[in-house]
């Protein structure tokens, strides 16, 4: 099982505890808000308004909390002004790390990020280290007990997804960033149920972990998932499923 796999349904897993207390949906709210800001209001014409106001839905996030942050992206409604800033380090044993935020003051986030690599086997890297390592891509996972390789590879092809791999849990779909919402659209249609469907930045190597380094390695990621300003995480890790004890 990739280490990119792995992340994502650990983090899809623990979703549902992060929605309870409010932090998934502050930054789903901040997301909704930059898309409206950077695409204009319409879902329709906005792929990326139209892939977070999904995700806000899919954690039932009330319609009027939607609204209003699409307003406040559109000027609509007056809001805090955000900023994207990715940063990049290395996590334990040399992995490459992608922290993608949306902050009101860079110059908070900075130390705090740099604190969490240190506290946790990295440390914090130059703009460009690592970005050459990922390529930006629809990343779609379904699990293999729920749905056969046969059939997802044809509804996958039908759709146009660019390639499909089944691994040890999953069958793992990769489209264009451009193709992904129809991909999921159709995958949808056909009844096929998505344990993770997203955006993403798709490692082109990965680095196999020891068990002391895995657990250092998640610790990290839940520490970056876990700041109010991170929206994404990514990073070219693997270890074998009974290696982490948090997993």
């Amino acid at each position: 099982m990739s280490g990119h796999s792995k992340w994502s349904t650990i983090k899809h897993k623990k979703g549902a505890a992060d929605a309870k207390r409010g932090r998934l949906f502050t930054k789903l709210i901040r997301e909704i808000t930059m898309a409206a800001k950077q695409g204009g209001g319409a879902p329709e014409s906005n792929p990326r308004l139209r892939k977070a106001i999904d995700d806000a839905k899919a954690v039932n996030m009330p319609a009027d909390n939607i609204k209003r942050a699409v307003q406040r992206g559109t000027g609509e409604l007056p809001g805090v002004s955000y900023e994207e800033v990715t940063f990049e380090g290395y996590g334990p044993g040399g992995t490459a790390v992608l922290v993608e935020t949306l902050t009101d003051n860079k110059n908070r986030t900075l130390p705090e990020i740099r604190t969490i690599f240190s506290k946790n086997g990295g440390n914090l890297g130059e703009a460009g280290s690592v970005r050459f390592l990922f390529t930006k891509m629809g990343y779609i996972a379904i699990e293999k007990d729920k749905a056969s390789e046969d059939t997802v590879m044809e509804a996958a092809i039908e759709a146009g997804a660019d390639d499909v791999e089944t691994t040890d849990q999953y069958h793992e779909i990769k489209t264009s960033p451009e193709s992904f919402a129809s991909v999921k659209e159709q995958l949808e249609g056909k009844k096929l149920p998505l344990a993770v469907a997203e955006i993403s930045m798709i490692p082109s190597t990965e680095v196999q972990l020891d068990s002391r380094k895995a657990d250092q390695m998640v610790r990290l990621m839940e520490a970056l998932e876990d700041h109010d300003d991170v929206q994404n995480v990514w990073a070219n890790f693997d270890f074998a499923e009974e290696t982490s004890a948090t997993s």
